[in-house]
């Protein structure tokens, strides 16, 4: 008599969840599998069809079936496997773990397979090793700590505009985006589809540069934005000009710009003499992180430019302005959170780790 496939029912977060599992990069193909079965267990498909519609034996099918109806997400886990655990010399592991942090000579890192091959273990355990000691010698981060002698002072400054702003006045995060490139792809592309990624060609045609100059409002994320062939005082100050135009004169303009030569140019400063309405507070040097307009550079970036294939810098210039004309129509507010008193004990501690490393 042939066994009953034990009915299964599951609660919305389990149904998430496996729906997450199926969306998810980082999920094994066996955990892919598991929660397939279980969905079209849970609209009351048999084991046979399944397991036709999954290609996988039908006894896989019963197993994990069975296990989920006995316990649930936690009978979908890989039981403990019988058998000595593995071991590895004391030598060894202090090799793994120390060395680490020394590169081989004429390297700049450590990869797991060449400390596999140095400790004469299998990569895998190396893997397992730096995981449990949160060694990642195959990553880096970016950093610069800003030798400016006004850093703090600057650093309120820009604070204070985002968390206290002056009233009857626009904070505007400006800068400009230069070299934002027109590139050709010198073929087109496979598209996005089931079981594979989207293609690009590695090599391309260069079409010229095109320079966005940006101003991020701070109250409601609305940008006012200009193109330009060039980033010189000149372009900037037409900028100035577009942003003293588009605003309301009864309102004074904070703006927050990096250090740039161009922006403290004596044309540029001769002009703000004229308008008294419009403040230039600018960031400390090294730290234009402070200035939110970056966060919209990158969404552009990732959006528009860097993945696209223009034949012309006009081409490039309409895509960048139509992707503007939408984001203004629902803007994105970027708003700022993090304490500064925090920001501050961070870089004191990462200023003392350099000072005792050199």
């Amino acid at each position: 008599m042939p066994r009953i496939a034990p009915r299964i029912e599951l609660t919305e977060p389990q149904r998430q969840e496996f729906e997450r599992l199926l969306r998810s990069m980082s999920a094994s193909r066996a955990e892919m599998m598991r929660a397939r079965i279980i969905l079209l267990a849970a609209h009351d498909h048999p084991n046979d069809e399944i397991a036709s519609e999954l290609d996988i034996s039908e006894p896989t099918v019963c197993k994990w079936r069975t296990r989920f109806s006995k316990s649930g997400m936690a009978g979908l886990t890989d039981a403990p496997r019988s058998g000595r655990p593995g071991t590895i010399s004391e030598d060894k592991l202090n090799t793994i773990l120390t060395e680490a942090t020394r590169p081989p000579k004429n390297r700049n890192r450590w990869s797991v397979r060449s400390m596999a091959r140095h400790a004469q273990v299998s990569k895998t355990r190396v893997q397992q090793i730096w995981s449990r000691n949160d060694l990642k010698p195959y990553q880096t981060r970016t950093f610069k700590l800003s030798n400016d002698p006004q850093f703090e002072a600057k650093f309120w400054d820009i604070i204070g505009l985002y968390l206290s702003p002056p009233e009857k006045a626009l904070v505007l995060c400006c800068d400009e985006k230069s070299q934002c490139q027109a590139l050709e792809r010198t073929q087109p592309g496979l598209p996005l589809g089931v079981g594979h990624v989207r293609t690009r060609t590695h090599d391309y045609i260069r079409h010229g540069t095109v320079t966005l100059f940006a101003a991020l409002s701070y109250l409601d994320g609305k940008i006012l934005s200009q193109t330009k062939l060039r980033h010189t005082h000149k372009e900037w100050l037409q900028f100035l000009k577009l942003l003293d135009a588009e605003t309301p004169q009864q309102v004074d303009l904070h703006l927050i710009v990096d250090n740039y030569s161009t922006h403290r140019h004596p044309k540029v400063r001769a002009w703000l003499s004229k308008h008294p309405r419009i403040h230039l507070h600018f960031t400390p040097t090294s730290s234009s992180w402070m200035n939110l307009v970056e966060r919209f550079f990158r969404d552009l970036s990732e959006d528009v430019v860097r993945d696209g294939s223009f034949t012309s810098t006009n081409q490039l210039t309409e895509a960048i302005l139509g992707y503007l004309a939408e984001r203004n129509l629902n803007p994105v507010r970027y708003e700022w959170r993090a304490k500064g008193a925090e920001i501050l004990e961070k870089i004191q501690r990462a200023r003392e780790k350099l000072a005792a490393d050199t």
